[in-house]
């Protein structure tokens, strides 16, 4: 019997998809755009761009198999944890800081649903909480650079 009722699960895990995270970071890019951000904006988006460039080869090159499809491959690291990090504290980021917890909320649950569904292994989703970081501290360390 489940825990966690399927449709919970299976809502939780589509806040990683691209259809629902990036017009997120869109607006946001335009709020900061029209703030006179530009290059955060700027960066937050090339931030974004950034994750399937990475996360894509990662799969092709660890061939890791899924929980519930032992055949298939291509699982590590979760690109869908990836893009709701990237999208959700980018928009944070370049919003307000008091939207930080938010954006943790929201990509722990992505997480937590993508492991509920059987989608993902747990060190898939951790891998692009990590990767995420990653690429957010360096489009922040470029925001820094043209901005200052």
């Amino acid at each position: 019997m489940d825990t966690v009722p399927r449709g919970l699960s299976e809502a939780a895990s589509d806040l990683g998809n691209l259809t629902v995270a990036l017009p997120v970071l869109a607006a946001a890019m335009a709020y900061a755009y029209r703030r006179g951000r530009r290059a955060a904006a700027l960066f937050a988006g090339l931030a974004m761009a950034a994750v399937p460039l990475l996360v894509v080869p990662l799969k092709e090159w660890t061939a890791r198999p899924g929980p519930l499809e032992p055949w298939a491959h291509g699982y590590y690291p979760s690109g869908h944890t990836a893009t709701a990090l990237v999208a959700y504290f980018g928009a944070a980021f370049l919003v307000s800081r008091r939207l930080v917890p938010v954006a943790a909320v929201l990509t722990a649950v992505t997480g937590t649903g993508l492991v509920l569904r059987g989608y993902h292994w747990p060190l898939d989703v951790l891998a692009s909480c990590c990767l995420g970081v990653l690429v957010l501290f360096v489009s922040s360390s470029g925001t820094r650079r043209s901005s200052g």
